[in-house]
């Protein structure tokens, strides 16, 4: 059961229950009893974003907190602190507390508007920027095919992105038929390690 719900959510999938025909997603309690912390935490973010429509999906532009938000929910709590929420696109953070523009989808440009921002220096180099400098610190990798992020977790390097597209984490080279047209390892020794020492500790 372990290794079933480990690769559906390294997979970027919700777990179901692994019986033939059955359709039910895996327990919360029932996973967090045997499932790293980290995957739990993996878990909680799955559940979470399957349950906000994609539409209706909102991330905080701050790197250091890229809060997944429904529209409405953040329009919601926005209103708690801000009377003009209807005429303005400035939302605020419910994790960071932090306000930003649901139109430009950058950290709020208090003194302009929509469209001065839109053709402002600032405003290119902003969400590149961040984002940029929040995959690096993290060691993210992008999917060429539908540029989503992608983080490595645990195990090997060969990575099946949530858009279905297979690549090694390392160099970014595509894997055709589950195998490997680059050269580099499948795995470093010494995240083995580490991640085996950590276990350990605990």
């Amino acid at each position: 059961m372990k290794q079933h719900v480990e690769v559906k959510l390294l997979g970027g999938k919700t777990a179901t229950c692994p019986s033939d025909g059955c359709k039910s997603e895996v327990k919360m309690d029932c996973c967090a009893k045997f499932l790293d912390p980290k995957l739990v935490e993996v878990m909680i973010q799955r559940k979470k974003e399957g349950s906000i429509n994609v539409s209706d999906k909102v991330y905080c532009p701050y790197p250091k907190c890229s809060e997944l938000m429904a529209k409405a929910e953040v329009f919601e709590y926005t209103k708690q602190f801000f009377v003009a929420t209807e005429q303005s696109p400035a939302r605020k953070c419910m994790k960071c507390g932090l306000f930003f523009c649901m139109q430009c989808k950058v950290p709020w440009h208090y003194k302009d508007t929509c469209e001065d921002f839109s053709k402002s220096k600032r405003y290119q180099n902003a969400g590149d920027g961040m984002l940029k400098s929040l995959a690096q610190s993290k060691r993210w990798r992008q999917c060429i095919r539908c540029n989503n992020m992608v983080e490595l977790a645990f195990g090997c390097y060969h990575i099946t992105c949530r858009c279905g597209y297979e690549f090694c984490y390392t160099c970014g080279a595509e894997w055709k038929n589950k195998k490997a047209t680059c050269a580099c390892p499948i795995w470093n020794e010494r995240n083995i390690i580490r991640e085996t020492n950590v276990n350990r500790r605990r």
